[in-house]
Parts: structure tokens; sequence; C-alpha cells
């Protein structure tokens, strides 16, 4: 397993080793030990699950303290885009973004710590995205700001997205007030 660092100080790519012959892969998406010995103290209390077609863009989300989540996510099946936005007031990149593209076929996985707010948007139909949260979902303290604010910029690639209504009326991020 491979620990890429990003621009993004504490945003991790994280590249599990793979295994192949002819019968097809076998990978550790997941192994307390192996995490832990690579500096990565993690628990996971949560893990979801979602099934996305072509162009359903999902996000910016994020959780508030106390119950700020940190997040592995990894796509089991498909391709997206995914795009995290810094969220923390004091980091040197706050309101910045990273993203890259997670595939079934790149294996590649990403540690989004708490502080960021994270979204995708599906490359295609029937993609399954998959992550496991450090802290349970709670809906006193969800967040998310607008996917296509002009102050953030994010290249999605696309402006045919499908959104929910919730997301398509998130906070823009110059009236955001971060509590990280």
């Amino acid at each position: 397993m491979q620990l890429i660092k990003t621009p993004i100080k504490d945003l991790l790519v994280i590249q599990p080793s793979v295994y192949k012959d002819r019968r097809g892969f076998f990978l550790e998406s997941w192994n307390l030990k192996k995490f832990r010995s690579l500096g990565l103290p993690l628990d996971f209390v949560q893990e979801n699950t979602s099934l996305s077609h072509k162009g359903v863009l999902r996000g910016l989300h994020f959780q508030n303290p106390p119950h700020s989540q940190g997040k592995l996510v990894q796509v089991l099946h498909g391709r997206v885009l995914d795009v995290v936005v810094d969220i923390r007031k004091d980091s040197f990149t706050y309101g910045q973004y990273f993203s890259l593209e997670l595939s079934l076929f790149n294996k590649k996985m990403l540690w989004i710590p708490p502080g960021f707010a994270h979204g995708f948007l599906s490359l295609e139909n029937n993609t399954i995205f998959n992550y496991k949260c450090t802290e349970f979902y709670n809906k006193d303290s969800e967040g998310s700001l607008l996917w296509n604010d002009k102050d953030l910029a994010i290249e999605w690639g696309t402006h045919e997205v499908i959104v929910s209504d919730k997301d398509d009326s998130a906070s823009p991020f110059s009236s955001f007030i971060s509590e990280f």
C-alpha cells in the first residue's frame, strides 16, 4: 500500500497493493494494522454505499464539530471525479480544492480528514461509491457548499449535472463561516 501526499496537507491518496492473476484481482481496502502502521490511526463507525447514474453530482457535504467525519472513499464500480474543499479556517489551503478520478480500474482511495467538504460527479452509469466514516451521521451537524460556486471555481468538466434540490441550494462559499 502506498500513501501519496496531495498539495493539501493531511489529504492523502491511497494506492492499495493489487494482486492480479488469470482469475481477476484481489486487494485489501481496509486493514486496521496496516493503516495504523502507516500513521493513520483510523477507527470507522459507519460505512455507506451509493449507486449513481452518469452525470449525478453529490456534494459538497461535511459535518461540523463535534460530529465531524473523516472519510475513506473508493469506487467499487464505474468512475467518479472526486472533489474535496479545504474548510479548515487556519489552513494555508483554506478554500482550495483537490480533485482526482477514482475508479474500479485505478483502485485508488482517498483519505479525507475532518475539515473538508466532499463531493463527487459520477462519470459512468451504475457507479457504486463506498465510504467509511470516523463518526456517525448527525443531521444537526450537516452542512454543504454550493457545488458550482464561482469563488471555488471547481472544474467539474461539465455543466450538465443531476443534483438534488438540497445540493443545488447549498451555501455559497462567500457566506460560509467555517466551524473547523
